[in-house]
């Protein structure tokens, strides 16, 4: 599902225009951006936690010359999923009619 179905679909769902529906999505997903850059996490109730941290810097070796180079720490995003979600993915996921 892409941006455009998303937003179609959560306005049918919802009973908003498309125009509406896609500006509060863009609200929601600049709040969570603001969030992260803060280096807060944001938790969804029923769907799961997206969760900023800090990888620390590490050696790599590139395969073909042999060369060691050291990557810098950086910031990722993580999610972790709620249980439910867990249990459904590893029985196949929701099957849909």
């Amino acid at each position: 599902m892409n941006n455009k179905e998303y937003i179609s679909e959560l306005a049918k769902q919802c009973g908003y225009t498309q125009e509406n529906t896609a500006k509060m999505v863009k609200t929601v997903v600049d709040a969570m951006t603001d969030s992260f850059s803060e280096g807060s996490s944001v938790q969804i109730m029923g769907f799961g936690t997206f969760d900023v941290k800090k990888r620390m810097e590490r050696i790599v070796v590139n395969p073909t010359s042999g060369q060691r180079m050291m990557v810098p720490p950086k910031l990722v995003l993580a999610f972790r999923p709620v249980n439910a979600i867990k249990e459904q993915l590893k029985k196949g996921g929701i099957a849909y009619e």
